[in-house]
Parts: C-alpha cells; sequence; structure tokens
C-alpha cells in the first residue's frame, strides 16, 4: 500500500530525515516510534506533502506520489491527523464533519457517511450539534479522525492520537483503530505510547536522528525492553 525508499526532507536548510525507507501492507496497522524530535511527525507530513523540500521515493497504492501536492493525495485515498487536530472554531461537530468530505469523490454520500461516523462515534453523535471546540481533548480528537474517516481513506496516518487524552478515551480510541483494520483501512500510526502502540501493531519501525535504525514485529519489539529503552525513552 505505502512504499519509503530513501526518503530525505529537509526543513531549510535542517536535513532532517536521511534515507528513510520504510514499507505498509495493505491492511496493516505499522508503528513508528522512537523519541521526541527523532523524524517521525516528519515522516508524515512527507508521505502527506507538506514538507516542500524532499527526494526519494513515496509510492502509495501502486503509484509514485512523490511530487504530487497533498490534494491530490487526499484524492487518492490518503488521509493524515495531525498532532493538533485542526478543529475549526465557530462551527459545529456536524459542520467540523463535513470539511472532511467536501473535497472528495464521493460528496452524494454525505448523509451515509454523517450516520456511520454517529454510530461509528457515539460520543459525537450525542454532540453533533454542539461547537465542536468545547469538546474535551479527547472527543475532539476522535472528531478529527472521524473527519479524516468521511471521505473512505484506503490509508490513514495519524500522529500521537492519544496525546493528552484521558485513559478511558484513548481505549475507545485504540478499539476503534482494530475495528478499522478488520474492515480493511491500513494505519501508519505515530504514537508515544510503546505498549498501546505495539498491543495494536503488526509491525513497528524504530526512529533515530531522522533514520530507521531498527524494523521488527511488533510482537518481538515489544518484548525486547532493551530496545525500547534505547530508543523510545523520554
Amino acid at each position: 500500500m505505502l512504499r519509503l525508499e530513501n526518503l530525505s526532507a529537509w526543513y531549510g536548510p535542517s536535513h532532517i530525515l536521511q534515507g528513510v525507507s520504510l514499507e505498509v501492507g495493505k491492511g496493516e496497522i505499522v508503528t513508528l516510534i522512537g523519541r521526541n524530535g527523532a523524524g517521525k511527525t516528519t515522516t508524515l507530513r512527507t508521505i502527506m506533502g507538506l514538507v516542500p523540500k524532499r527526494q526519494g521515493v513515496v509510492q502509495f497504492d501502486g503509484a509514485e506520489i512523490l511530487q504530487q501536492p497533498a490534494h491530490t493525495r487526499f484524492h487518492r485515498g490518503l488521509a493524515y491527523v495531525p498532532e493538533e487536530r485542526r478543529i475549526v472554531p465557530g462551527l459545529t461537530v456536524e459542520e467540523n464533519l463535513r470539511l472532511g468530505i467536501i473535497a472528495a469523490a464521493n460528496r452524494a454520500d454525505e448523509r451515509r457517511m454523517i450516520d456511520f461516523i454517529a454510530e461509528t462515534f457515539p460520543r459525537l453523535k450525542q454532540r453533533l450539534g454542539q461547537e465542536a471546540i468545547t469538546m474535551s481533548g479527547g472527543e475532539q480528537q476522535m472528531l478529527a479522525i472521524a473527519r479524516a474517516m468521511m471521505a473512505k481513506p484506503k490509508m490513514i496516518l495519524l500522529d500521537e492520537p492519544s496525546e493528552g487524552i484521558m485513559p478511558i478515551l484513548v481505549d475507545e480510541m485504540f478499539e476503534l483503530f482494530r475495528r478499522m483494520k478488520a474492515e480493511g483501512t491500513t494505519i501508519l500510526l505515530v504514537e508515544q505510547n510503546v505498549e498501546l502502540a505495539l498491543g495494536l501493531s503488526d509491525r513497528a519501525y524504530i526512529m533515530d536522528q531522522g533514520v530507521i535504525v531498527h524494523h521488527d514485529s511488533a510482537a518481538n519489539l515489544l518484548a525486547d525492553k532493551a530496545m525500547q529503552e534505547r530508543y523510545c525513552a523520554v
């Protein structure tokens, strides 16, 4: 589904990603883990076309997309949920959801998708008419994920979905990710909660200083505490 080969990216003169190679198969959940500043968020932003200076290979669903703009990647079925959520002030939950489909090819499905999202996210169903920014942080994170799902993407890039969220909502969110995987959605996850992420994932890559330093099954990495302490301890 997704393949990166020798991917480099820069912010100004700073060479952040230095030859990153990884793969995510169709229907997999793959986690990218590492310390803060390792380059994980930059990897997601580069995949989505949001870092202007980049080189290497980004292949999605059989097509080379490195030089394509972000909106083209979105139309191909690639969705991105950034850590900062980007909930639009002044709009209700339902109006924020509609933003997720406004540029999609399947706009005729808007009502059906809102109904589907409401059933998938019971907390949001109760709040469709509520101003979105008045919800808790966890509920706003669910809204950001739900908005990305509105366009029925083939793959979702998730950046730190559990950051600052109360544990009960984190559990609900990760159960949602399991259901999404069961329904065929592919996920590339960046997550600081290493045990939670590895417990959910098929495979994982460890990143350090803009380089992939290790790759293994999630089960093997979950059991390898020395590797976690070396590269993932804050």
